[in-house]
């Protein structure tokens, strides 16, 4: 029978403990430690256990090119949200939305897409794309990385 009791380990830095149980969350020293605490060396490598490194925010940020690269990122996609989404606005109320030379040839397309229904979803899907480029605009955070 395994024991529930949590074993010292004499060659173990302060804070940290060896159970039998596996389900026994590991203990894990401060992050301001890291560097200087090394696991301990053991010749049974199923035996090991190495616990997650806890990374400081400051290594999540986006810094320099990163930075400047996720900037354009960001506005270039809700400029190209804007933009398509204004083409979808206004496009299928134009006479160019059904007389043109990809829909003259078919005739049943053309009476579909000259649907008021259809220019209306057409509408629907363009305001819907300028407001999540403006969202994504307007929530813009440069705190941390995805």
């Amino acid at each position: 029978m395994r024991s529930q009791h949590p074993v010292r380990n004499a060659g173990a830095p302060r804070g940290l403990t060896v159970t039998a149980d596996p389900n026994t969350p590991h203990i894990v020293p401060p992050a301001s430690l890291g560097p200087n605490l090394s696991p301990p060396e053991r010749s049974d490598a199923s035996a090991t256990v190495e616990a997650p490194r806890n990374r400081r925010p400051e290594e999540r940020r986006y810094v320099g090119l990163e930075l400047w690269l996720h900037r354009i990122t960001v506005l270039t996609f809700g400029l190209v949200c804007a933009v398509v989404g204004v083409l979808l606005v206004i496009l299928p109320w134009r006479p160019e939305w059904t007389d043109n030379h990809l829909l003259m040839a078919y005739p049943g397309l053309r009476a579909f897409v000259a649907n008021g229904f259809v220019r209306g979803v057409c509408s629907g899907l363009g305001i819907l794309d300028i407001w999540i480029g403006f969202s994504e605009a307007i929530h813009y955070h440069e705190e941390k990385r995805p």
